[in-house]
């Protein structure tokens, strides 16, 4: 299916969009070449465009980010769906976490607009963590009774994975420069 259409049907008809993206034949390379190196590429140059130099270098440490967290969260995902009931399919997870992930990656255009773009922003992670729960049941295989426990995990995992990676890469551009003046790096 072209990107685009992708795009428009998970974002407007996620329930319907899910069985069809259930029964397409994809690889890992398949889905991040196709999809998440493209739409993962949306926040990153926005900042690049508003930050300046170093909206640049923050443009690409989130673009890192942002793949670890997805490959790393679809992992998680696919070691979790059999305390859901789930079953194990690494494309599946994959599959469920890039897809999950367009609404926040499209609205991180907005991040040219500042603030309102950070509500913006929000209200389609919001979507996004929706549009994840409407796919468990139909990727996993995860009964819908433990759709809304699965998806919670997974949403808790997914914000200290980004925490924690996040953090670690501004500190490794940041940290030298910042703890310098406190005696900390002699």
């Amino acid at each position: 299916m072209a990107l685009v259409d992708r795009v428009k049907n998970i974002l407007l008809t996620p329930k319907t969009e899910w069985p069809t993206i259930a029964a397409e034949t994809a690889t890992t390379q398949s889905i991040f070449v196709g999809y998440v190196l493209i739409l993962a590429a949306i926040g990153p140059v926005a900042m690049a465009l508003t930050g300046g130099s170093f909206g640049i270098t923050a443009g690409v440490f989130s673009y890192v980010v942002s793949l670890v967290v997805t490959f790393a969260l679809t992992w998680i995902v696919d070691a979790l769906a059999p305390t859901f009931g789930g079953e194990k399919n690494f494309v599946q997870s994959l599959k469920l976490v890039a897809y999950s992930y367009t609404a926040a990656w499209i609205a991180a255009i907005f991040n040219l607009l500042g603030t309102v773009g950070g509500l913006i922003g929000l209200l389609a992670v919001i979507y996004s963590f929706y549009t994840f729960y409407l796919g468990v049941p139909v990727l996993k295989k995860c009964p819908l009774e433990k759709a809304v426990g699965y998806t919670i995990v997974v949403v808790l995992c997914g914000i200290v994975l980004g925490v924690v990676l996040g953090g670690v890469l501004m500190s490794t551009i940041l940290g030298g420069g910042m703890m310098a003046g406190t005696g900390l790096m002699r």
